[in-house]
């Protein structure tokens, strides 16, 4: 089971989502989007939320409305740091998670810890928690077809940008071609290399010439 909730709508169109358990946290790992990003709160037990970004951005494009949204949500979701003020919540993209195999289920590490950021939640505003649950949308969705799809239309996209390029090199060759034929031709048109026909006459002979040889 996922949960699915809409960050506030003035800062745009963001789904902020979390798994159920620790095994629905392992599936988000393993099939996460490069549009995600991954919050917990820091050095204690809590939910995997995420947030979805749109297409093109990073974590520094993520509005300060919709981070927080993302902060209450982990903090609401911690059997500890729900009781404590002044908590930590970590933040890094998907891509940053790195799993191991000594790992346990729903454990994760980071490959770059430069890229994790930190960002301090004073205290649970449950303003901001109920209107997230307001919105809450329970779903049991096949991760992995979901991100297979993805990948389809990536590698279509690919290939399309693939054949877009190689079509303007073509034109681009074909461009060059017709440009040096140009060059070409006209080297043969300059007067220097060119034969006129009053050249051509004055190389032969006239016909009264010819009838003068035979007299």
């Amino acid at each position: 089971m996922v949960f699915y909730f809409k960050a506030r709508p003035e800062a745009g169109d963001y789904t902020i989502f979390m798994g159920l358990d620790k095994y629905e946290n392992e599936e988000l790992i393993k099939y996460g989007f490069p549009e995600d990003v991954w919050f917990h709160v820091d050095k204690m037990s809590s939910a995997h939320v995420y947030l979805r970004l749109h297409k093109g951005q990073t974590f520094d494009d993520i509005p300060e409305g919709v981070l927080e949204d993302c902060a209450q949500l982990v903090k609401a979701n911690s059997i500890q740091g729900n009781k404590v003020n002044n908590i930590d919540v970590v933040y890094t993209p998907w891509h940053n998670l790195k799993k191991t195999a000594s790992m346990d289920v729903g454990q994760v590490g980071f490959h770059n810890s430069k890229m994790v950021r930190t960002v301090k939640v004073e205290k649970r505003i449950n303003e901001i928690v109920n209107r997230l649950n307001r919105t809450k949308v329970e779903r049991k969705p096949d991760l992995k077809a979901e991100r297979e799809a993805v990948n389809a239309v990536e590698r279509a996209e690919r290939k399309n940008q693939l054949r877009e390029k190689k079509r303007r090199e073509e034109m681009e060759r074909l461009e060059k071609d017709r440009q040096a034929d140009l060059r070409s031709y006209k080297n043969l048109m300059v007067a220097d290399k060119m034969t006129s026909n009053k050249d051509i006459a004055s190389g032969h002979k006239t016909l009264q010439e010819l009838e003068e040889d035979f007299m």
